[in-house]
């Protein structure tokens, strides 16, 4: 559902994702991890469309986005890091308004979009303007008005900044049961425990490149002798310190 040839992004001289290649198939949750300025947020933004690749291609769905890029948007939601809402429509507005850029809309839009509203506590909210909602209530309605189309893939950028641990579990438990009806997740999180427990697969990017990618049993076997968990397996594979090592140094 997600395929990446090549995928390259350049800044004049710098060059901030190199040559990825990547498949992610129906009915995956995949996790992109990296430390910062990794690459993540610009592979997620090229893959929704919203930055250009310098090189390579990206299909959504079997669809080349640079050649029919209306037809493979149709098929994707985006999660940002920062959500921008218009913040003189109010919630319900606003879901209408993310529906109707997809051709949807009538009763069963509504519908669907009362029902994401009450999921994450936001039917009370739903006819107040935007401008009045909390950073969180706003991350809950740009999670929303993700699903309101009922897209094949998502692609989500640290999805739990903001959330309250509710709302938090609510996506962690909608993330799952969205796969296993079928669509595609991919999701870049700091939250190593998040991506551990949910993702099928995951990749840890590092200096635009993937260091490694599989399952968790396939980056135990990637990476050195006696990591379990996927904190310690991606402090090993990016090379960073643990704490206890740099407690060592400065006590020297």
């Amino acid at each position: 559902m997600i395929e990446l040839a090549g995928l390259t992004k350049r800044y004049g001289s710098f060059t901030a994702v190199s040559g990825i290649d990547l498949v992610v198939p129906r009915g995956e949750l995949f996790g992109l991890l990296g430390p910062n300025g990794a690459g993540k947020t610009t592979s997620l933004r090229m893959i929704a469309g919203i930055l250009q690749p310098t090189a390579g291609t990206v299909r959504i769905a079997g669809i080349d986005l640079a050649r029919d890029p209306v037809a493979a948007k149709s098929q994707l939601g985006f999660i940002p890091d920062r959500p921008f809402i218009y913040e003189k429509l109010s919630g319900m507005e606003f879901l209408r308004f993310v529906a109707g850029l997809y051709g949807q809309s009538g009763s069963s839009t509504d519908r669907r979009a009362r029902e994401l509203l009450a999921l994450f506590d936001l039917e009370p909210w739903r006819d107040e303007l935007v401008e009045s909602y909390s950073h969180g209530m706003r991350q809950k309605l740009i999670i929303a008005s993700a699903f309101v189309h009922r897209p094949a893939v998502i692609v989500v950028d640290e999805p739990m900044v903001g959330l309250d641990p509710k709302a938090a579990r609510i996506l962690k438990d909608l993330f799952r049961e969205y796969t296993r009806r079928g669509h595609t997740i991919m999701m870049s999180t700091h939250t190593l425990e998040v991506a551990e427990t949910l993702c099928d697969r995951i990749a840890i990017v590092q200096g635009g490149r993937i260091r490694a990618e599989g399952t968790m049993a396939e980056l135990r076997a990637t990476a050195a002798a006696g990591a379990t968990g996927l904190e310690d397996i991606f402090l090993r594979l990016t090379g960073e310190r643990a704490a206890r090592e740099l407690l060592a140094v400065l006590d020297a």
